[in-house]
């Protein structure tokens, strides 16, 4: 058995394996494949900016080491390249595209105030530390322009990262989830039921033997 298959929920199951069959439709594939394609290099960011984007998902989402992270700044780039708002905000905060910016030359001019470098010249612990203090509303440089630290936190920072993490399909296969409900939709919607083109998961006690079965069920899942 993998080294995967043992530290996974869902061993052995790949969402991707349902491209081609009656679990996707043709809109499905197509808006999977646009966020597959997402460009790796900032389009939104400059490179200050964008150096800060990635330490900060770095520090805030915690990706396994199993298999390939999901590129969370990437997604948030393409996000706020194309304006991709929520339909509404919180008053307290500026728009999407300016709250980012406010927050990222905030967090490094705060760290640049408590150690002399940016965000991405920190240690990994002085930048958890920081990210801390931010979460705490501890952070009151003028740089954040009267933008509570805490709410950005709240806010845009979790909100933003890890809608980005789980709207990519392997966050899904992380998850069990089998992608949109349509066009098969999900039936057996009682407690200890599954359809069969769901993922199965596996019991946090089971030997080593179940979770090959597992993972061999899951492989057929489409």
């Amino acid at each position: 058995m993998s080294d995967q298959a043992t530290r996974t929920r869902y061993p052995g199951y790949d969402v991707l394996a349902k491209r081609d069959t009656p679990s996707w439709d043709p809109i499905t594939r197509k808006v999977v494949d646009e966020r597959l394609a997402t460009p790796l290099q900032p389009r939104f960011f400059d490179q200050v900016q964008w150096a800060a984007a990635a330490t900060l998902c770095k520090c805030v989402v915690d990706q396994p080491a199993d298999r390939a992270s999901v590129p969370v700044a990437a997604m948030l780039d393409a996000r706020l390249f194309e304006n991709q708002g929520d339909g509404w905000r919180d008053a307290r905060l500026p728009p999407l595209r300016e709250a980012w910016r406010t927050g990222l030359a905030a967090l490094d001019a705060e760290s640049r105030t408590a150690h002399g470098v940016v965000l991405a010249q920190l240690t990994l612990d002085q930048q958890i530390a920081l990210v801390t203090a931010m979460q705490r509303g501890e952070l009151h440089d003028a740089a954040w322009q009267n933008m509570p630290c805490d709410l950005f936190f709240s806010e845009r920072v979790l909100h933003d990262l890890y809608g980005a993490y789980y709207s990519h399909p392997a966050a899904w296969s992380e998850i069990g989830f089998g992608g949109p409900a349509n066009p098969r939709g999900y039936v057996r919607l009682y407690k200890n039921q599954r359809d069969p083109w769901e993922a199965v998961e596996a019991a946090p006690d089971s030997t080593a033997q179940e979770r090959d079965q597992v993972s061999e069920e899951n492989a057929r899942v489409r």
